[in-house]
């Protein structure tokens, strides 16, 4: 025992662990993000055929839906190991999957060069991507909460999701000093490539702040007390297959939500309603301020009244703000755009602040890392993969006012799978 207690002993400093959680995140997200961007203001131009713009279009938003189809595979593999070799060897791992597929997208050639074979490769590093975030998120998550002091898990678990908000500010900043600084002609030929090739530095950073750190208490508990289990994720479904069907419905709102505010909204808002791009992203950089702020207030709540009691609370706001989704949406005036972006994405970090710890409560710690990260990707399947492509259909096709009964549809089923599921009875402490 005197071992078990030794190896707890050399855990970082609350500050260490806490910056680890967020940079690698934040890394991450920035990535994600600035491929969600390019699918709108880029890609269709540039790595697809021009001769339907709307077409175009779409063509691209589905090349951005194949990265919630691999994250659940990265959950299962980079969960495997997390589950069996450790939390911090496979976040390094996760961080240079997604660090790799997003710099060789800043260096790919475009349709006008070699064709058909542009958005193939496109494709193919956007399923890179979606590996590495697959991995790294659980892993984020449980290093912040598995070295949680007893009443602030929540608050631990909320900054890898602080990794969001600020991931997507310095996206959309680029993108907006871009589109100042750049002519048209410069931004399509060389400029749009600069934040892919830019993360690189970021993953450095990243790299260098995970290495130092060392493995979390609970999962030392776990290799001293030899409860690891041999396939992590055949166990997850065949034990905790109830739980991770309520876990993923619980996350859909959220991406639900996350990717009409983003993705469909900036497509919508520099097409259909016809502000310019660089105005657009201005209203996105404003309103993500709300996202980061509501981010720890829910933290606060969630570890003072629950974090299934918070969660329940907030989806039901979410089906509500989608009854609003067009009234505030297509209006001509600016400043109700900002007033429903800021709206949207200030309940967007009411749910996402508390939602990592909630998922990963609802697992035992030898299949922690593999069923939260299921249950969170698993999610974007069904709640993100396709949400812009589907808000876009319906807004052309029935009218924007749908786009939030989709919306409000959603978060209903996401508060039917909370008032499903349990208390979890799931321990955190090491004893």
């Amino acid at each position: 025992m005197s071992q078990s207690h030794a190896s707890p002993a050399q855990v970082n400093s609350p500050r260490t662990v806490l910056f680890a959680s967020l940079i690698g995140t934040t890394i991450e997200f920035f990535d994600f993000y600035i491929y969600a961007t390019a699918a709108v203001l880029v890609f269709p131009k540039l790595f697809f055929p021009s001769t339907d713009a709307a077409a175009a279009t779409l063509q691209s938003l589905a090349t951005f839906a194949i990265a919630f189809f691999a994250r659940p595979v990265g959950s299962a593999v980079f969960g495997h190991y997390g589950d069996r070799i450790g939390r911090k060897a496979t976040l390094v791992a996760a961080l240079l999957t997604m660090g790799i597929s997003t710099v060789v997208i800043g260096l790919l050639p475009t349709y006008a060069a070699i064709g058909t074979l542009a958005p193939l490769l496109l494709a193919l590093c956007r399923f890179g991507q979606g590996l590495g975030l697959g991995g790294e998120w659980g892993g984020a998550v449980l290093l912040a909460t598995e070295n949680a002091p007893p009443g602030k898990r929540a608050w631990y678990g909320m900054f890898p999701q602080l990794g969001a908000p600020i991931g997507f500010f310095l996206s959309g900043g680029i993108f907006l000093l871009l589109s100042e600084t750049l002519t048209d002609d410069q931004f399509f030929s060389f400029g749009w490539r600069i934040p892919f090739l830019a993360s690189a530095l970021l993953v450095i950073v990243g790299l260098y702040v995970r290495l130092k750190i060392t493995e979390t208490p609970v999962f030392q508990k776990v290799l001293d007390k030899h409860e690891r289990v041999k396939v992590p994720v055949v166990t997850v479904f065949q034990e905790h297959g109830r739980l991770l069907v309520l876990g993923t419905v619980i996350a859909m709102a959220t991406f639900v939500l996350f990717y009409l505010m983003t993705v469909f909204a900036l497509s919508w808002g520099t097409s259909a309603l016809g502000y310019s791009r660089p105005q657009f992203l201005m209203v996105q950089l404003f309103a993500v301020l709300f996202f980061a702020l509501t981010i720890p207030v829910s933290a606060v709540l969630a570890d003072r009244y629950g974090r299934r009691a918070t969660m329940i609370q907030v989806s039901a706001v979410i089906a509500l703000f989608g009854l609003l989704f067009a009234p505030l949406f297509i209006s001509g005036s600016i400043v109700h755009v900002t007033l429903f972006m800021s709206l949207g994405l200030g309940v967007m970090g009411m749910t996402y602040g508390p939602l990592g710890t909630l998922l990963s409560e609802l697992f035992p710690p030898e299949v922690r890392y593999t069923g939260s990260s299921l249950t969170f990707n698993l999610g974007g399947i069904l709640g993100a993969s396709l949400a812009p492509y589907v808000a876009t259909w319906l807004a052309t096709n029935y009218g924007l006012q749908y786009v939030g009964y989709y919306l409000s549809a959603a978060a209903v089923l996401t508060l039917i799978a909370l008032l499903l599921t349990g208390k979890p009875k799931t321990a955190f402490a090491v004893v």
